[in-house]
């Protein structure tokens, strides 16, 4: 759109959705012509069909917007359109800033579909929270119905979401950061403690396997830093705190501990394991928690493309 274009968008936004839109854009590099026409147009047919929705409802939209897309392209226009203006509806842009305790009394008296799709317009570290809070017997139900929620229609979504306007809203301002699907069942999962993960885990095997296969594909643990290549363990390491490495390599198997220790000098590695005797006893809790940080690292790290969970780093070479 060019600099003038762009600032002119900008005075009708947010300072906080300006930083992010920002940092999205330096992240983008240099972008295809033919990448950046497709993406425009479907800015517009989104427009268009927002338009047509709000001047004549569903249906006049699909019958506009089937004469000038065909049957398919109107059909995802609007189901597109459809989820996103459920944030509208029951008000779950701000569903992260409400109390959690409240929050969790709230869900626990709900049914399952209705819970999985207040954890799904939650952030991870939150919907694992609330999820913990869940008895244990409901937890994978629960769970599995999150991971299912993107093959059910919008029709069947916003006859939940109506049920649940009113609620939502006794409870004050509700953001929703995914919606649904097994790739925000393996965000949630990897944000719960060992124990309770692994316990839902167990109980989604024994009635659906392939999904349980699904979201393990999906997650990384810590044991999993095996697989990167030391290329990659040497970014860990220059981005993890010396005291939560220390810590969470407490009661971890010498292989593990060796994945890091090949990569650091000498006098880095006497230095750590003279660290890790004076600590002492840890709790299991504190070692989880700092195994965690670590794991949130690697992710990040994943998805900027630094490395590769896959193995290697992030950069290609030709030799």
């Amino acid at each position: 759109m060019g600099d003038e274009a762009s600032a002119g968008v900008f005075r009708y936004m947010q300072e906080d959705e300006i930083q992010d839109i920002s940092k999205e854009i330096s992240r983008l590099g240099e972008i295809d012509t033919e990448v950046a026409d497709e993406v425009m147009e479907e800015f517009y047919r989104l427009t268009l069909a927002q338009s047509f929705l709000a001047r004549g409802g569903p249906e006049f939209a699909k019958k506009i917007l089937v004469k000038a897309f065909g049957a398919d392209s109107s059909k995802k226009l609007l189901d597109y359109l459809n989820i996103s203006m459920q944030n509208d509806i029951v008000g779950f842009d701000n569903l992260q800033k409400a109390d959690p305790v409240q929050l969790s009394k709230f869900i626990q008296s709900e049914q399952p579909q209705t819970i999985a799709l207040v954890l799904a317009h939650l952030n991870s570290s939150q919907a694992a929270a609330l999820l913990g809070s869940l008895p244990t017997s409901l937890r994978a139900d629960v769970v599995m119905r999150m991971a299912n929620l993107e093959q059910i229609s919008p029709d069947v979504i916003n006859k939940i979401t109506s049920i649940l306007e009113q609620k939502l809203r006794s409870l004050g301002d509700f953001s929703r950061e995914s919606y649904g699907g097994i790739r925000a069942v393996a965000e949630l999962i990897n944000r719960m403690e060992t124990k309770s993960a692994g316990a839902i885990l167990e109980k989604i095997e024994g009635e659906n396997p392939a999904l349980a296969l699904s979201i393990r594909n999906l997650m990384f643990v810590f044991d999993d830093v095996m697989l990167i290549d030391d290329a990659g363990m040497r970014e860990i390491l220059q981005r993890v705190d010396k005291k939560t490495l220390t810590i969470a390599l407490k009661g971890t198997s010498e292989e593990l501990r060796n994945q890091f220790f090949r990569n650091m000098s000498g006098r880095a590695v006497e230095m750590m394991k003279e660290d890790m005797e004076v600590l002492g006893p840890v709790k299991v809790r504190d070692v989880e928690t700092s195994q965690q940080q670590i794991v949130s690292i690697v992710r990040k790290l994943d998805e900027s493309g630094v490395i590769s969970l896959k193995g290697g780093s992030g950069d290609e070479y030709i030799t």
